[in-house]
């Protein structure tokens, strides 16, 4: 138990050293590009900005930051040969490696249940707070248990829009209402409609009852039934989509509450439920990194090219990478099953990793 407490320790340590040198670089990176792209921001602002967007950056080159902590360890436990020692006590390599593995899996639980709602609350504040910076204002789209609200805006006012479904396409909204206010929030007219159309710079209404929202009228006495109407609009579908959000952006404890309301309300939740697979799965991916790492890397440097090894073992590791997020866009496309696209690629890197130890060990 002391050794695998020691080998953990200094697993530990030199993953959060790595860790802290790929923040101060991706930081000092960020601030120069959001310099660039806000020179007219106080500086504190963009400071503001960059602190933000750091965990998500963070947080995606995770595994690649693995690979390195985890070749930077065994390398450091060949040179000094206590890995040499740990074979001649009786214990095989691949117990030794035992806890550098189940710390990579610790830190996989924790950046999926603690480190993941941080970035995702990061993340939609730097996009929010950018967005707001450069004008584009924020999403256009909400959902919620009793359907999805849509938000459009021009020089006559806003326009509030509900719907209990809509197509996979986003291109027809179901049972909708349309709430207009005039530009100093004061409700003009409710339009309610059996169906709405989104076409090139408007809605289609179809079955309408009209209501003007007059002060002092009776709207319901004035009411009138139309077979269909026009509403203009600004929106397009690809814009609707957009506001959805990465999924990134919503904390991993949300995500199946917000896939069964995407589906609920007709939309395909794919992505969405593609990323929350893969994010179960990361623990496992980490820890092949790491046995990656091991299978080129632990044996003693008389005995091998260390420079070799060290470069086959960050080619390797980032090679699963790559593969792993393409199974990630064909899970997305639905060119694979979801569960497949989300665990096959960890569960072949651990088992093809398994395989080299076994061979460099036994032969």
């Amino acid at each position: 138990m002391t050794l695998h407490l020691y080998f953990a320790r200094k697993f530990l340590w030199t993953y959060l050293g790595i860790t802290a040198v790929f923040v101060v670089i991706l930081g000092l990176i960020d601030m120069v590009d959001e310099l660039q792209d806000f020179p007219e921001l106080p500086v504190w602002d963009v400071a503001e900005i960059v602190l933000l967007n750091l965990p998500h950056a963070n947080y995606e080159i995770l595994p690649l930051v693995m690979i390195l902590a985890s070749v930077a360890l065994f390398v450091r436990l060949a040179r000094s040969s206590e890995m040499v020692v740990v074979r001649a006590s009786g214990l095989s390599g691949l117990r030794g490696i035992s806890a550098p593995m189940l710390m990579a899996a610790l830190v996989g639980l924790v950046s999926i249940t603690v480190f993941n709602p941080l970035v995702a609350a990061s993340s939609k504040r730097y996009h929010d707070l950018v967005a707001s910076y450069r004008g584009d204002g924020t999403n256009v789209l909400a959902l919620a248990s009793e359907g999805l609200w849509l938000r459009q805006g021009s020089a006559s006012g806003q326009t509030v829009i509900h719907a209990d479904a809509a197509s996979a396409d986003v291109s027809e909204l179901f049972d909708a209402t349309f709430l207009s206010f005039s530009p100093d929030g004061e409700p003009i007219r409710r339009i309610s409609a059996r169906r709405a159309s989104l076409g090139v710079g408007e809605w289609v209404l179809e079955d309408v009852k009209l209501w003007q929202l007059s002060m002092g009228a009776n709207s319901e006495a004035g009411a009138e039934r139309l077979a269909s109407m026009t509403v203009p609009s600004a929106l397009t579908r690809e814009g609707i989509v957009d506001s959805f959000g990465k999924p990134e952006y919503i904390p991993i404890w949300d995500l199946p509450d917000f896939i069964a309301n995407l589906e609920e309300a007709g939309f395909s939740a794919r992505r969405y439920a593609v990323w929350y697979q893969m994010e179960l799965a990361r623990p496992i991916f980490l820890m092949a990194l790491v046995l990656v790492a091991a299978a080129f890397t632990m044996r003693h440097v008389r005995t091998t090219n260390t420079g070799a090894s060290v470069l086959v073992a960050i080619m390797l590791g980032f090679s699963l990478h790559y593969i792993r997020n393409f199974a990630q866009v064909l899970g997305e496309n639905g060119q694979i099953p979801v569960i497949l696209a989300a665990w096959a690629p960890p569960a072949a890197s651990l088992m093809l990793a398994l395989g080299i130890v076994l061979h460099m060990e036994d032969g």
